[in-house]
């Protein structure tokens, strides 16, 4: 009889080697994965992954559903259980998917909260570089924006991978696929005077001599500060908005589209593996989708 703690670890060394996926995402899948342990040990089932069939997971959802999780969330939940028993397929440690016939709620699409060219500005211009790490902060405001990262792939942008002679910068993201990416001439000035003004002036730690943004301390820093970097700034302009650093990434893809950029050339630069994905900048730019059906539709 299988055990859940087995199946799971070699669930996470799938996602790992097999799949490629970083470390959040494999703590993603394994945290809405163990949902389903905490279920069976609420109900008292004491069920192993092999004895699972459909009515146990019906239940499931509805147990999920009486604790007010949210349908995107039980949609998150139930994509993980199915890659699960994907994966205990491939292995051949199950002769049938339990989650096959297993119904996913309906999820809108939700759209990003974006800012204007003129709000972006403002947020930059509003960060006091008479701080010690005023400068860093303003580098990094306008590399997120220049260049439309990921809060991770920030944090561990390296020195190293600076292109700045042909203005290109490269970006380690999801499952440590590599791109190359444009960075534009203001963020490059504001990283040259981080680099100039603070981080030559640090205390390095040795693991972290190559990573581009560093706290006080000389060592990375973490998605939280940088989370509460933009906070602060946004509080004290007052903003109603929700802006986080991903806002800057919406935001930098969003203004690429209105500009008339390819769709193409975006989702690569955004580094996302489905255009899909990227399609949803499309519907925050009614004028956008108006014009392609204009000058690709044969009845246009």
């Amino acid at each position: 009889m299988m055990k859940w703690e087995n199946e799971i670890e070699g669930f996470k060394n799938y996602l790992k080697i097999e799949k490629g996926l970083s470390d959040n995402s494999i703590h993603a899948y394994i945290t809405d994965l163990y949902k389903l342990v905490q279920f069976l040990k609420e109900k008292q089932y004491d069920l192993s992954p092999e004895r699972i069939v459909l009515d146990h997971l019906k239940q499931m959802l509805e147990w999920v559903n009486g604790k007010g999780i949210s349908p995107r969330t039980q949609a998150r939940i139930i994509s993980g259980i199915k890659s699960f028993y994907k994966y205990l397929l491939i292995e051949e440690k199950v002769d049938r998917d339990p989650t096959a016939l297993l119904e996913t709620p309906k999820v809108g699409r939700k759209l990003p909260e974006i800012l204007s060219v003129e709000e972006i500005d403002t947020i930059i211009n509003a960060v006091d570089t008479k701080k010690a790490e005023g400068q860093r902060n303003k580098a990094i405001l306008e590399t997120l924006y220049s260049c439309g990262l990921r809060v991770s792939e920030l944090i561990d942008l390296k020195i190293s991978n600076l292109f700045f002679e042909s203005g290109f910068v490269k970006i380690e993201g999801k499952g440590s696929k590599e791109r190359l990416v444009p960075i534009s001439t203001k963020a490059i000035k504001e990283i040259n005077l981080y680099l100039s003004e603070y981080r030559r002036n640090l205390n390095v730690h040795p693991d972290h001599e190559d990573i581009l943004f560093l706290n006080r301390r000389g060592k990375k820093l973490s998605r939280v500060m940088i989370f509460t970097i933009i906070k602060n700034i946004t509080k004290k302009l007052g903003f109603e908005k929700n802006i986080s650093p991903h806002t800057f990434r919406h935001s930098f893809a969003t203004h690429l589209i209105d500009g008339g950029a390819n769709l193409r050339a975006v989702q690569e630069m955004l580094g996302h593996e489905s255009i899909i994905t990227t399609e949803i900048y499309t519907h925050l730019d009614k004028e956008y989708l108006k014009n392609t059906i204009i000058q690709y539709h044969p009845r246009s």
